[in-house]
């Protein structure tokens, strides 16, 4: 019972480091700038 415990907890990091990973490389690969967005609501200007 041990070691099915273990395994879980081993699994369970690397599912949160492999999430956290995908997470910073989508917020670094945003672009930098000024986004501008035209919806139903109306004009939004946007700094990143």
């Amino acid at each position: 019972m041990q070691r099915n415990s273990l395994y879980l907890l081993i699994g369970a990091l690397l599912v949160a480091v492999i999430a956290l990973g995908i997470y910073v490389w989508r917020e670094e690969s945003k672009p930098s700038g000024v986004e501008l967005r035209i919806d139903e609501s109306g004009v939004s200007i946007q700094e990143n």
